[in-house]
């Protein structure tokens, strides 16, 4: 595979990571630089991981989580869109939405699942892991720097409508998973 070729892959990679982070830029009104730089760097860690665990457990997990990838991207999207959704409405308690650690893990891994699957491609091309790692790291980490600028140009808009629309952004994104 030609670099160009993993930068177009790297590209659609993190249109996922993009639209989570724009989802999130609709829904946060405060540490807004903070919340999207920690959002960013977690989706391109684990997009530059994922490929790394995919080229080399090729041959092990490949008929294991291939079946099941999608009920899992589904699952966890499904989860944080509900998240969501509940939190827009629970006016009482004023915390910081989803974003910690545990959430941070959780959107790692449900936009990453792709990259797995791209690593074992990877393999089966016979490229070396490293640049295209680090490449698809890098694109995701911007991707998602400016889909959350993006989601925050809507900030305008009344919060809890805001916080409703990322929920069901999120859901809709693991309901595609799945179709």
């Amino acid at each position: 595979m030609s670099y160009l070729e993993i930068v177009f892959l790297a590209l659609a990679l993190s249109i996922d990571a993009m639209v989570v982070s724009f989802s999130y830029g609709l829904a946060f009104k405060e540490n807004r630089t903070k919340n999207a730089l920690m959002l960013a760097f977690c989706t391109g860690i684990f997009q530059a991981g994922m490929p790394v665990i995919g080229y080399y457990l090729t041959s092990v997990v490949k008929n294991f989580i291939t079946p099941y990838a999608s009920i899992i991207v589904f699952t966890i999207f499904v989860f944080l869109g509900i998240k969501f959704i509940k939190e827009a409405f629970d006016r009482e308690k004023e915390t910081p939405k989803c974003i910690s650690p545990a959430c941070l893990l959780l959107i790692g891994i449900a936009t990453s699942i792709d990259a797995f699957s791209a690593g074992i491609s990877l393999a089966l091309y016979g490229n070396k892991i490293l640049k295209p790692a680090i490449l698809i790291g890098v694109i995701t980490f911007v991707d998602s720097c400016v889909g959350f600028k993006l989601g925050g140009k809507l900030k305008h808009l009344p919060t809890t409508a805001l916080e409703v629309t990322a929920g069901l952004v999120l859901i809709a994104l693991g309901v595609k998973a799945i179709l």
